[in-house]
């Protein structure tokens, strides 16, 4: 099993980033909040899950343990595969997810693709048990500067000029400061491609 990757930024796709390792590049699958913290050349550490079928070796990575935790756990649900499971926590931030599945949540937990009110109640009562205890949550302010940075950084690795990307989030953020990361990078690639 992989379960840590220490290497050089290849390249970074809208869902995967290359990782070079002991000359050999490997691809990994991860959220667009992870990806924004990654830039090309740089040297990283990532947390990682190999997940083996028969027709393929997939190795999806996470900034933090936690969130590698989580992703495995989503999986021990019935109809929760990888991709739903990354899906999943693209759109929920570990903070959100838990405290989701904690209080029974299910309007939240559907705001995932591909989870519909019966997938939301299974993993409610399969999960809940195992969410654990829910760490102090960040203020309003520290999150929206945390998710600024992070897409704006983004769009600068995805070739967008500095002052476009700025430019790009604060629009987005002004609509509604309390989005996530995944939810404001993909409305400004949705303006930003607009202006195109």
């Amino acid at each position: 099993m992989i379960s840590s990757l220490r290497g050089q930024v290849l390249s970074i796709g809208l869902d995967h980033v290359v990782v070079e390792v002991g000359g050999v590049g490997f691809a990994v699958q991860a959220t667009p909040a992870t990806l924004a913290t990654l830039r090309r050349g740089e040297e990283i550490a990532l947390a990682t899950s190999l997940v083996v079928r028969e027709d393929s070796l997939t190795l999806f990575g996470f900034a933090d343990a936690e969130s590698r935790e989580l992703f495995g756990l989503l999986q021990t649900v019935s109809g929760i595969g990888p991709r739903l499971a990354l899906a999943t926590l693209a759109v929920l931030e570990p903070d959100k997810l838990r405290a989701a599945l904690a209080d029974g949540n299910i309007t939240v937990l559907t705001q995932v693709p591909g989870i519909g009110r019966k997938g939301a109640e299974r993993l409610i009562i399969e999960l809940r048990d195992k969410v654990g205890q829910l760490p102090a949550a960040p203020t309003a302010g520290d999150t929206a500067g945390r998710v600024r940075t992070q897409v704006a950084e983004a769009l600068l690795g995805l070739g967008f000029a500095a002052k476009q990307a700025e430019q790009a989030v604060d629009a987005v953020l002004a609509e509604d400061g309390a989005l996530g990361t995944s939810e404001v990078l993909r409305r400004a690639l949705a303006a930003l491609g607009r202006k195109r």
